[in-house]
């Protein structure tokens, strides 16, 4: 069966997410404009989105272990009945493996960082240029607070505009793989903003992260072009301090496309001239998506794992499936 966000009920999504995902992006599932499939017998859901010829599905089978691949396969029913094709974006490393066994070509795409909370601490020789990025920061004014959405949307909206215009008449905003602000699932969300003399000017969201390495996910954050560097380090630093004093245990940074890119991370199922083109797009692709930007921001804290994430195409690898990739999260 499948839903759209305006007719399937929010528990029926979000609690197979908290119960059996392991991807600690699975919270992006909920952005407004997925829909969803889910097959009888089971508890999971499927999350995708309608492109071109294709169902592009975001970040696994979310259900039991033992029901993913028949969840999996109904999807797959469902697709053939649409006269669709089926490809597959931010697998985690078991995924990787049902996919291959399903008829999936599977490739890396990208890798993804997470920082364990215990043990993190800003001491150290290896912070000090952060350390300072931050001071200079908070000598500036900046203020940072958590605030709740509704009290901020409006100044919020005004600042995606500024920041979206800073980056270029040409520039889109990135949909599907990043999470948003509003919509039905913004409760379960937590918003820090940065303030000078009493205006936003900057904001990181963050998204529950559910399964094994359950805790926070750093997800959109934006920040007025005008406003000096530090600001978003300072705003994660608070952010980082508050979930530590509620003991969280992971703060995860998400996905970065085209990085971290290894042979060694590669299935059987792998094809060479996906895998060439990935690599290509990691020496070339920055103007499809910002990943050096993205990585040198992600590194600058060490995260302590590093995770690789997958492309899948059910059959054979077409270039035609990555455009649409590209076109479902509007990166061209």
């Amino acid at each position: 069966m499948s839903t759209t966000e305006d007719s399937v009920a929010f528990d029926s999504v979000v609690q197979p997410l908290r119960k059996y995902a392991e991807n600690p992006s699975a919270f992006l599932a909920l952005n407004t404009g997925s829909e969803y499939f889910s097959a009888p017998g089971t508890e999971g859901v499927i999350a995708y989105r309608t492109a071109g010829r294709y169902l592009v599905q975001f970040g696994g089978a979310f259900g039991p272990e033992g029901e993913q691949e028949k969840l999996l396969t109904e999807f797959l029913g469902f697709a053939r009945h649409k006269r669709r094709k089926v490809c597959a974006i931010q697998l985690q490393r078991s995924d990787a493996d049902l996919y291959a066994r399903c008829g999936f070509t599977v490739n890396q795409v990208g890798s993804s960082f997470s920082l364990h909370l215990p043990e993190f601490t800003l001491k150290g020789s290896k912070f000090v240029k952060l350390r300072n990025k931050i001071s200079r920061a908070k000598r500036s004014g900046l203020e940072v607070a958590e605030v709740a959405f509704d009290h901020v949307a409006a100044e919020v909206a005004a600042l995606d505009q500024k920041w979206l215009r800073g980056k270029g008449k040409h520039v889109k905003e990135i949909e599907f793989l990043v999470g948003q602000c509003g919509g039905r699932a913004q409760s379960e969300r937590r918003l820090f903003v940065g303030s000078m003399g009493g205006a936003i000017v900057a904001y990181i969201s963050y998204s529950p992260a559910y399964g094994s390495r359950a805790g926070w996910l750093h997800d959109l954050s934006r920040r007025h072009p005008e406003v000096s560097p530090g600001v978003m380090e300072a705003i994660n630093a608070h952010a980082i301090d508050t979930f530590r004093s509620e003991n969280a245990e992971w703060l995860h940074f998400g996905f970065t496309p085209f990085t971290r890119l290894a042979p060694g991370n590669e299935v059987s199922a792998a094809s060479s001239v996906t895998g060439w083109f990935m690599r290509f797009l990691a020496d070339h692709g920055e103007a499809v998506y910002p990943a050096a930007t993205q990585l040198a921001y992600k590194e600058k804290w060490a995260p302590q794992l590093v995770l690789p994430e997958y492309l899948a195409f059910h059959g054979r690898a077409r270039f035609g499936a990555i455009w649409q990739i590209l076109r479902v999260t509007k990166s061209v």
